[in-house]
């Protein structure tokens, strides 16, 4: 359900905003949303997982809350952030 270290670094890497960069919006977005489609995956075998459903919940919130922020800031870096990562909006 979780990520691998590698996937991880590679997402650091594609959304790194500067070098060493792992704290900046879109990086914790593009992780979270790997996360988020990890568990859904985990979801269609395992429909009575409810505590995992509601760290699902939780990780969603937190990723509405990061784009919120970053489309307050910048229209565009949203924008770029949303297609790049197929989310509907």
């Amino acid at each position: 359900m979780s990520i691998t270290a590698e996937k991880k670094q590679e997402l650091i890497q594609k959304f790194a905003i500067k070098a060493g960069d792992t704290g900046s919006p879109e990086v914790q977005v593009a992780i979270l949303t790997e996360r988020i489609n990890n568990l859904t995956d985990h979801f269609k075998t395992n429909k009575k997982d409810n505590h995992s459903r509601r760290g699902l919940l939780t990780m969603v919130a937190t990723r509405r809350k990061l784009l919120d922020y970053v489309k307050g800031k910048d229209e565009a870096r949203y924008q770029t952030l949303i297609t790049e990562l197929g989310i509907r909006r």
